[in-house]
């Protein structure tokens, strides 16, 4: 019964996505809203229920399987992409480095005047010791 439970929690969420990028006409797919809806939800309830729990559990000792139906459609766009294959090369460079510039940033910022060094840092004096 949990594993019903989880189940139901996730689709429902993927359809409320679903349903939210149809009436809304936005550019973003409706599961990608659905976990974002799952994420608010979770931070609301303060933890993961049980059914949800073991459904995830189930599904991330499986995960390889899928990535089957995105090497698929690879496979079966490959003329279309080999002949972007440079511009698909370059902006998957750029944004990756704008990423990790962006990551710096936004890391020095929300940690500034927090620690100035490991000493500081209880944890890590624990670890030491």
């Amino acid at each position: 019964m949990p594993l019903l439970v989880g189940m139901s929690i996730l689709l429902g969420c993927q359809l409320l996505g679903e349903i939210i990028t149809q009436i809304f006409h936005l550019p973003v797919p409706g599961p990608v809203i659905g976990m974002v809806i799952l994420l608010i939800s979770l931070m609301i309830y303060g933890r993961v229920p049980e059914g949800l729990r073991i459904t995830t559990n189930g599904l991330t000792q499986h995960l390889a399987f899928f990535f089957v139906p995105a090497g698929v459609g690879v496979m079966a766009n490959w003329p279309l992409i080999s002949q972007n294959l440079l511009d698909i090369i370059i902006v998957l460079f750029v944004s990756t480095l704008a990423l990790q510039a962006f990551m710096v940033v936004f890391m020095k910022k929300s940690l500034q005047g927090k620690l100035q060094n490991h000493d500081e840092d209880p944890v890590f004096k624990e670890k030491q010791s």
